[in-house]
Protein backbone atom coordinates (compact mmCIF):
# COMPACT_ATOMS: atom_id res chain seq x y z
CA UNK A 1 0.00 0.00 0.00
CA UNK A 2 1.84 3.56 -1.03
CA UNK A 3 2.64 5.52 1.93
CA UNK A 4 1.25 9.31 2.65
CA UNK A 5 2.73 12.21 4.50
CA UNK A 6 0.29 14.37 5.63
CA UNK A 7 1.26 18.10 6.87
CA UNK A 8 -1.70 19.19 8.70
CA UNK A 9 -1.82 23.02 10.21
CA UNK A 10 -5.06 24.01 12.50
CA UNK A 11 -7.13 26.96 11.32
CA UNK A 12 -8.15 29.14 14.62
CA UNK A 13 -11.34 27.12 14.66
CA UNK A 14 -9.20 24.22 14.71
CA UNK A 15 -6.81 25.00 17.41
CA UNK A 16 -10.22 26.11 20.36
CA UNK A 17 -10.89 22.59 19.28
CA UNK A 18 -8.03 21.24 20.04
CA UNK A 19 -7.92 23.34 23.34
CA UNK A 20 -11.01 21.44 23.94
CA UNK A 21 -10.51 17.91 22.53
CA UNK A 22 -6.92 17.43 23.93
CA UNK A 23 -4.36 15.79 21.84
CA UNK A 24 -5.82 11.80 21.88
CA UNK A 25 -8.90 13.12 20.74
CA UNK A 26 -7.74 14.88 17.68
CA UNK A 27 -5.22 11.53 17.03
CA UNK A 28 -8.26 9.15 17.41
CA UNK A 29 -10.20 11.24 14.64
CA UNK A 30 -7.12 11.25 12.21
CA UNK A 31 -7.10 7.45 12.78
CA UNK A 32 -10.42 7.40 12.34
CA UNK A 33 -10.07 9.28 8.78
CA UNK A 34 -7.30 7.22 7.59
CA UNK A 35 -9.17 3.98 8.36
CA UNK A 36 -12.64 4.77 6.55
CA UNK A 37 -11.14 4.94 3.14
CA UNK A 38 -8.90 1.93 3.93
CA UNK A 39 -5.62 3.32 5.47
CA UNK A 40 -3.36 2.44 8.47
CA UNK A 41 -2.20 5.16 10.58
CA UNK A 42 1.91 4.54 10.81
CA UNK A 43 2.62 7.45 13.00
CA UNK A 44 1.41 10.85 14.23
CA UNK A 45 3.38 13.58 15.74
CA UNK A 46 2.58 16.93 16.92
CA UNK A 47 5.07 19.64 15.80
CA UNK A 48 5.95 23.49 16.24
CA UNK A 49 6.44 25.20 13.16
CA UNK A 50 4.58 25.61 10.20
CA UNK A 51 2.81 21.95 10.33
CA UNK A 52 0.87 21.43 13.64
CA UNK A 53 0.40 17.65 12.80
CA UNK A 54 2.69 15.07 10.61
CA UNK A 55 1.16 11.77 10.03
CA UNK A 56 2.40 8.74 8.08
CA UNK A 57 -0.28 6.30 6.98
CA UNK A 58 -0.45 3.39 4.54
CA UNK A 59 -3.50 4.85 2.29
CA UNK A 60 -4.80 2.02 -0.18
CA UNK A 61 -4.32 4.76 -3.54
CA UNK A 62 -4.33 8.25 -4.69
CA UNK A 63 -8.02 8.83 -5.01
CA UNK A 64 -8.29 7.42 -1.24
CA UNK A 65 -5.73 9.94 -0.05
CA UNK A 66 -7.55 12.48 -1.94
CA UNK A 67 -10.80 11.56 -0.43
CA UNK A 68 -9.39 12.44 2.94
CA UNK A 69 -7.65 15.90 2.22
CA UNK A 70 -11.24 16.98 0.64
CA UNK A 71 -12.74 15.80 4.01
CA UNK A 72 -10.27 17.62 6.01
CA UNK A 73 -10.32 20.48 4.02
CA UNK A 74 -13.88 20.69 4.30
CA UNK A 75 -14.11 20.90 7.62
CA UNK A 76 -12.04 24.78 7.39
CA UNK A 77 -10.24 23.58 10.90
CA UNK A 78 -6.99 22.54 9.36
CA UNK A 79 -5.07 23.28 5.86
CA UNK A 80 -2.90 20.72 4.33
CA UNK A 81 -0.55 18.89 1.97
CA UNK A 82 -0.12 15.52 1.19
CA UNK A 83 2.66 13.98 -0.37
CA UNK A 84 3.15 10.71 -1.84
CA UNK A 85 6.13 8.92 -0.58
CA UNK A 86 8.16 6.23 -1.94
CA UNK A 87 11.11 3.66 -0.67
CA UNK A 88 14.81 3.69 -2.20
CA UNK A 89 13.20 0.37 -4.50
CA UNK A 90 10.64 2.67 -6.06
CA UNK A 91 13.29 5.24 -7.12
CA UNK A 92 15.33 1.84 -8.23
CA UNK A 93 12.59 1.28 -10.44
CA UNK A 94 11.67 4.22 -11.69
CA UNK A 95 15.04 5.43 -12.62
CA UNK A 96 15.02 1.92 -14.89
CA UNK A 97 11.96 3.58 -16.58
CA UNK A 98 12.65 5.61 -20.11
CA UNK A 99 10.51 8.35 -19.49
CA UNK A 100 10.97 10.51 -23.15
CA UNK A 101 11.19 14.33 -22.28
CA UNK A 102 12.19 17.61 -24.26
CA UNK A 103 12.84 20.79 -22.56
CA UNK A 104 11.12 24.12 -23.47
CA UNK A 105 13.06 25.88 -26.25
CA UNK A 106 14.36 22.48 -27.84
Amino acid sequence: MPKYLLEVSYTAEGAKGLLKDGGSKRRAAAQAVIESVGGKMESFYYAFGDRDVLVIADVPDAVSAAAMAVALGASGAVRGKTTVLLTADDLDAAVKKSAQYTPPGR
